[in-house]
């Protein structure tokens, strides 16, 4: 698949996801069969590296949120996306709970000390719109709180997007019959079972409170220069495979356009 029809497929694919959806319109049952997967996996890597490569030398700093409910594949389509990349020229930052240090602060100053320098990308898995996921549902955050959080991350996105940075927002969406599958199958491999805690169970109970937050999240938060993508994941190939082609669009259109 050459580069013209890389960008092509990318740009229908970042048009079709990139609209404030519902989560129970997204339509999960979409698949991709491994050998179309094999051969679009090593030919969007191929197209990744060299925009990433111009993206550096152009000095384009570039943002990815990952959002999605435990066991969506977040951490293997982040490794997928960004195996080939040149490594000097991006991070992943997996985010976890505030330490006492960042409880300190304003929730956002966590955020702001790993924005990428000029050049290169920052991956976040998860990110600041924990604020407004499990702050809320769990009540770590007041609701007065989290309510104003929307139009906080709404100016600090708009921020990034006026210095320059490309903004890229994802969450990957499974059923909850797939989460549960996932679920068991991880405790029952030894190389897998440290994955699971009891906060997996706990959010899990709480499904129907997380997706009206999720919901909320999106139609608050998708903005022209940060829109979400709500990704089907029950298909890991067809996920990973998703995320890598918007991805080539949306950074082939920045260096279009800076020109």
């Amino acid at each position: 698949m050459n580069a013209a029809k890389i960008v092509k497929l990318s740009k229908r694919l970042a048009h079709d996801a990139g609209a404030p959806v519902r989560l129970r319109d997204v339509d999960l049952t979409q698949k991709l069969p491994k050998k179309e997967y094999k051969e679009r996996r090593k030919a969007f890597q191929e197209q990744l590296l060299r925009l990433q490569l111009e993206i550096r030398n152009r000095h384009i700093p570039s943002v990815l949120a990952i959002e999605g409910w435990d066991a969506a594949g977040k951490g293997g389509t982040i490794h997928r996306l960004v195996d080939k990349f040149d490594p000097r020229s991006y991070h992943v930052h997996p985010i976890a709970a505030p330490t006492q240090e960042e409880l300190a602060h304003h929730y956002l100053w966590r955020f702001w000390r790993d924005l990428p320098p000029r050049g290169r990308i920052a991956v976040f898995d998860r990110s600041w719109y924990g604020r407004v996921l499990v702050e809320r549902v769990e009540g770590y955050a007041k609701p007065a709180e989290w309510k104003r959080a929307y139009e906080e991350i709404n100016q600090f996105e708009r921020q990034l997007a006026v210095d320059g940075n490309i903004i890229i927002k994802f969450f990957l969406h499974i059923s909850r019959d797939e989460q549960k599958q996932r679920f068991a199958a991880r405790s029952s491999n030894p190389l897998k079972a440290w994955k699971m805690t009891d906060e997996d169970y706990r959010n899990r109970r709480k499904w129907g409170q997380y997706e009206e937050a999720i919901d909320e999240m999106i139609a608050k938060t998708h903005t022209p220069h940060a829109p979400w993508y709500v990704i089907p994941a029950n298909d890991k190939r067809y996920a990973r495979v998703a995320v890598q082609q918007i991805c080539i669009y949306r950074f082939s259109q920045a260096l279009a356009q800076r020109t």
